[in-house]
């Protein structure tokens, strides 16, 4: 006998529910140790990666007051106290600790007249990809100040052209050691154009300035734009 409407609809309704719930029922026997078994994977991953974070966070500020007491023993005059410590944030799994702690022991080995681990440090950061480029940057250009007279120009040249720029931060040291390496070349217009372009950038330090302004004539470049710039 067919059902009234009404009743008709709560029947299905019923109907599906139980389905619903045998459905769950069944898969809960199957598959309820898996599920557990994942929750408390994900729970104890998610802990474990929290912890590291944190972990993290408080070695790299650990490793920024080492430095900065690093820092001031080298300027009280006792840079060979740093040395080990230094060696040890090169270490370091932050980058900018890591960097800074090589590019200053690039410096230490400069003031100690080793010029050949001071040259080593400063590679070491420019070829290592996963550093911030600005240090990088600034290796490269250490680097090459230090090796000038022992490379190639055209090593020179290629080693320094992506930062031969204006507008990059690098253009007066980069642009300066590039011109000196044309001249060796013997392409004096060549690297007075570059000296003038060094003359005329007001971001470029004084000193470089002053300096290119003064090579610039006596290669024949025109400079007086940069020398009756107003001073900064």
């Amino acid at each position: 006998m067919a059902l009234p409407p009404d009743s008709s609809e709560i029947f299905l309704r019923e109907v599906d529910e139980n389905l619903r719930r045998d459905q769950m029922r069944d898969f809960g026997k199957k598959y309820g140790g898996w599920l557990v078994a994942a929750v408390a994977l994900f729970l104890l991953a998610s802990g474990g990666f929290i912890f590291w974070q944190n972990y993290s966070l408080q070695r790299s500020e650990q490793h920024v007051e080492q430095l900065a007491q690093i820092f001031k023993d080298i300027g009280a005059g006792d840079p060979a106290s740093s040395i080990p410590k230094l060696d040890e944030l090169s270490r370091s799994g932050s980058k900018g600790v890591r960097a800074t702690a090589l590019l200053t022991r690039a410096a230490v080995a400069i003031q100690q007249n080793d010029l050949k681990l001071a040259t080593a440090k400063y590679a070491e950061v420019a070829a290592d990809d996963g550093l911030p480029q600005p240090y990088r940057d600034a290796a490269v250009i250490r680097q090459t100040a230090l090796e000038f007279d022992n490379l190639k120009p055209e090593q020179v040249i290629a080693r320094l052209q992506p930062l031969t720029k204006p507008g990059n931060p690098w253009f007066g040291s980069a642009g300066e050691m590039t011109a000196m390496a044309l001249i060796k070349q013997g392409k004096q217009a060549e690297a007075a154009q570059l000296f003038t372009a060094i003359a005329k950038d007001k971001t470029v330090p004084d000193a470089i300035r002053d300096r290119s302004i003064q090579i610039a004539g006596s290669l024949g470049g025109d400079a007086s734009a940069a020398i009756n710039a107003p001073a900064r």
